[in-house]
């Protein structure tokens, strides 16, 4: 079957963009791994209509089911190789036993992928009381203690972020990065922060509430909340990069602002792959932005 659209990533931006195309009775396709942002996420606070917080996989549930009632297909896969067919695209998709299928038009709505230590509990706990993104939730943290648990400057980086929100801020160095770590310490200690050299061990929480955390060392911090910032997460703009897309340099894949169209035509992109804050509402609006002008293309 040849489809007028493959969404490859059923996120957020995948997903808004799936409804849309679906509006469109558009024979679309949607390729997804299950394993983006929005699977981890436990709680998003900052969306419209959900001031309670709703957690990532509630909004993929009701995103598909609303796509699927609008004649949207969808398939278990990772992408590993897309190639020009004709005036389309051959993706072929390793899950659904190496499948390929063929698109007019390509969508990339791969994600990040973030970089997290492995500590029980943490998963259960993003969203709820750990979190990633200052500008998502800085808010969560205001006024309370806070714990970062980085990686050289991107921890420091982190807390010095969070001063906005809160003044009692504690930075765990959880790789033990040694470049820097002197000065690190003193910059910190110029705002009140302090800083431990000695890594998480043990994250302690109660149905996704942090409660406090075990150090290397023996110690213990009692803590409810906490922030993420390892760095080196991983922008997953392969498929771009081999389609031959302008990639900016930290990895992000340049778009035109109108139609969030890659500068490879009929390759569009949108979500947290593009240059712009990560934010789910923006990747929602991406989704939509990139479907109207796929429609726009194949009319």
């Amino acid at each position: 079957m040849l489809y007028d659209a493959i969404i490859i990533g059923g996120g957020i931006a995948g997903l808004q963009a799936a409804i849309q195309l679906g509006r469109y009775g558009r024979a679309t396709l949607v390729l997804d791994a299950e394993d983006g942002r929005s699977v981890l996420c436990r709680s998003y606070h900052n969306v419209l209509g959900w001031p309670e917080g709703v957690s990532g996989q509630h909004l993929r549930d009701l995103g598909r089911r609303q796509a699927e009632q609008l004649g949207i297909e969808f398939r278990l896969g990772t992408v590993k190789r897309v190639e020009r067919q004709g005036d389309g695209w051959a993706v072929r998709a390793e899950e659904s036993n190496g499948a390929v299928y063929y698109g007019k038009r390509l969508l990339l709505a791969t994600g990040i992928k973030d970089r997290l230590p492995e500590l029980e509990g943490l998963v259960e706990c993003l969203g709820e009381s750990v979190y990633i993104c200052p500008d998502c939730d800085g808010f969560e943290v205001k006024g309370r203690a806070t714990l970062v648990i980085g990686s050289g400057e991107a921890g420091a980086a982190m807390a010095l972020t969070l001063r906005y929100w809160t003044d009692n801020i504690i930075v765990v160095e959880q790789t033990l990065e040694p470049t820097g770590r002197e000065q690190r310490r003193a910059k910190l200690a110029e705002h009140d922060i302090r800083y431990v050299d000695s890594p998480v061990q043990r994250l302690h929480a109660n149905g996704g509430q942090l409660t406090g955390v075990t150090l290397l060392s023996g110690e213990h911090i009692a803590v409810s909340h906490a922030f993420m910032a390892m760095g080196g997460n991983r922008v997953r703009s392969e498929l771009a990069m081999q389609l031959g897309a302008e990639v900016a340099d930290n990895g992000h894949v340049w778009t035109d602002p109108r139609t969030k169209m890659t500068s490879v035509p009929h390759v569009w992109a949108a979500g947290d792959i593009g240059i712009h804050s990560e934010q789910l509402a923006i990747a929602m609006g991406e989704g939509a932005q990139a479907a109207i002008w796929m429609h726009k293309s194949l009319l």
